[in-house]
């Protein structure tokens, strides 16, 4: 009898060990990621940002009923609290997943505020508090210095996390390492981890942007369509060493830019976070959906990106990067100021409910 799928994304989900998440909180977009196959969620300040905008109909009257409820309230406080109610409205669609799992998959992560990426304390503290909000959150916590150290103890404390922001093997490997010393002082202590699930991002799309980048800014000659197998040569290689050192927290893949980022992946026991618009056109395509997790990188890829672009070889080799070095690898600080600017506009538009500008009616 011929199996019939939904959709690519759905066929690579029951025939391959490989799963998807929906790069956002969106509802709509959740129900449809879920409808084909899809087993958790994910946001950070960018995401809301959108979903905040796309969504304001709806949460319009709740921002001015918290707003009068918490009168003494910064808009900070507000814009959390706003945060974290729509990250467990979201997750609540997930939790059947979740409880049917027992808590391996069916999660939605929520991320910490990304001006702590030099405040360890900061991190684990709010991390904390999200770990209260709902059964089926983990939190992600950058992976900087501060976050590595973050990670280890909010392992210990009981806490899925997935550590993000990330964009190396160095910086895969250092996490992997912080959660393992973190489920392993748990355990010895007596504590459950049997139901954490915590997870490690690399984000391969930012990590080609800024090969982009340094091709454009360095005025490196080379075949453009190289340039986006940076990330998924860092991935391939983080899995295989991941799963040679038996490490217990999965691998995640984000940041999509096209669909190598997708189909190379197949067959691997890892995790995909794909926004809706890649989701669409990844189940509209005719891409035959196989295993090629196994497949080598193109030798002229290999070949160019390593003796051309010295931050793709600090981003593969195992010891590329010194952990003190993260918070300056320029796809690190790309990336934080992009989400740190989302968080600024984020708060502008409770602002402007909170103060809304006299000067229009």
């Amino acid at each position: 009898m011929t199996t019939i799928y939904k959709s690519p994304l759905h066929k690579t989900t029951m025939t391959s060990p490989t799963r998807f998440w929906n790069d956002s909180c969106a509802i709509d977009e959740l129900m449809y990621a879920i409808e084909h196959g899809a087993v958790g969620a994910t946001s950070n300040p960018t995401i809301v940002l959108s979903v905040l905008k796309k969504e304001l109909p709806v949460w319009r009257d709740r921002i001015r009923q918290m707003i009068d409820e918490n009168p003494n309230d910064t808009e900070d406080q507000i814009t959390w609290k706003i945060v974290e109610e729509m990250a467990a409205k979201a997750s609540r669609l997930l939790l059947p997943i979740f409880e049917e799992t027992r808590g391996k998959r069916g999660r939605l992560s929520l991320q910490t505020n990304p001006t702590f990426y030099r405040n360890a304390q900061a991190i684990v503290e709010q991390a904390s508090h999200f770990h209260t909000l709902a059964p089926n959150l983990n939190t992600k916590i950058p992976a900087t210095k501060a976050g590595i150290a973050a990670a280890e103890e909010l392992t210990y404390l009981g806490v899925s996390i997935n550590v993000t922001v990330s964009f190396t093997v160095p910086q895969a490997l250092a996490a992997a390492e912080a959660i393992e010393r973190g489920l392993n002082r748990r355990a010895a202590e007596g504590k459950s981890i049997a139901e954490m699930s915590p997870v490690v991002t690399i984000m391969i799309g930012r990590l080609d942007d800024w090969m982009h980048v340094l091709a454009a800014r360095d005025t490196i000659i080379t075949d453009p369509g190289y340039l986006n197998w940076a990330g998924i040569a860092a991935i391939k290689k983080a899995y295989h060493l991941f799963k040679e050192r038996n490490y217990r927290s999965t691998l995640l893949a984000a940041a999509y830019r096209h669909h190598m980022h997708w189909s190379e992946l197949i067959g691997g026991d890892l995790s995909l976070t794909i926004p809706y618009e890649w989701q669409l056109k990844f189940n509209a395509s005719d891409i035959e959906v196989k295993s090629r997790i196994d497949d080598p990188i193109p030798a002229a890829a290999m070949s160019e990106l390593m003796k051309k672009f010295p931050d793709f070889r600090r981003a593969y080799a195992e010891d590329g990067l010194t952990i003190d070095e993260f918070d300056t690898y320029g796809a690190t600080i790309r990336t934080l100021r992009t989400f740190i600017g989302s968080y600024r506009d984020l708060l502008a538009v409770i602002r402007d409910f909170m103060l809304p500008n006299p000067d229009v009616r």
